[in-house]
């Protein structure tokens, strides 16, 4: 299941506005409800086969998840809304600050509008704290250099593969992110239709343990090259490219230019789809 979260923090998102009177909150209360019912349902069926061990339970999952995801990508379709049509008072602050994930790079840059009424509001600084790590890797820029291990302990560095002539997608991860986990057989999928097309990955992992970095690449089936500092959340990329949150990935076009941040899901595919031409 995915996207659950939204679902979440929507809930609060639609109560606090600064005592204004909230018209959209019918609406965010539908999908609310929506969500709500199909988490349920979930949750039974979990109850039922805890460990999916049932081609059914899997066929099921694999559709409460479809269901989750449209109704996340409706209500961040309505909070890109309320944004829009709200920049000279205050409401979309919590709005902002619930979903500024969501946003990513090109929402969170039109929601933090400098002219809006509530740009200055106090509650909006980690949005523009994460606004401004997503500048660092802003689709325009040139690749930035990251020197550090392979699994095998050699000094590998990102221009071995940034920058030759192929499209790389540069991919941040770690093998204790759930979230991450998730999102792998998406790329595995991407990476296998598009890499004899001359499509390349290159996994940055935010792990610390040497260990658990290499069981989960054998565990996932990655097969494209890695690297890591071992340093956690002090790994070089974070400060680097800006990276607060795993998953995130910029993908490099074939002269090591950034044209893309934070792919996931359908929107890897599509973006391949584009470039490749099926």
């Amino acid at each position: 299941m995915k996207r659950l979260f939204i679902i979440a923090f929507m809930a609060i998102a639609a109560i606090s506005v600064f005592a204004q009177e909230d018209v959209y909150k019918s609406e965010m209360d539908i999908l609310d409800a929506q969500g709500d019912a199909i988490i349920k349902e979930y949750r039974e069926l979990m109850k039922d086969d805890p460990k999916a061990e049932k081609s059914i339970t899997r066929i099921k999952i694999a559709q409460l998840s479809a269901a989750i995801d449209s109704i996340g990508e409706e209500q961040l379709k309505l909070v890109k809304r309320i944004i829009r049509e709200n920049k000279n008072n205050q409401l979309p602050v919590s709005y902002i600050k619930e979903s500024m994930y969501e946003l990513g790079y090109e929402g969170l840059k039109e929601a933090l509008d400098p002219t809006a009424a509530y740009y200055n509001n106090p509650d909006l600084e980690q949005a523009k704290q994460l606004l401004a790590s997503f500048e660092k890797r802003k689709p325009g820029t040139m690749f930035y250099e990251l020197t550090m291990k392979d699994m095998q302990g050699q000094e590998v560095r990102l221009s071995q593969w940034a920058g030759k002539g192929n499209y790389v997608l540069v991919d941040f991860w770690a093998s204790w992110c759930g979230p991450c986990r998730q999102e792998m057989p998406n790329v595995i999928q991407n990476y296998e239709r598009y890499h004899a097309k001359g499509f390349e990955v290159v996994g940055v992992s935010f792990d610390q343990k040497k260990d658990a970095w290499l069981a989960a690449v054998q565990q996932l089936g990655m097969r494209w090259p890695q690297m890591s500092d071992l340093k956690g959340w002090k790994c070089a990329a974070s400060d680097i490219y800006g990276v607060r949150s795993i998953p995130a990935s910029v993908l490099l076009d074939p002269q090591g230019k950034i044209i893309a941040i934070d792919l996931r899901g359908k929107a890897l595919g599509q973006k391949l789809k584009e470039i490749y031409g099926e």
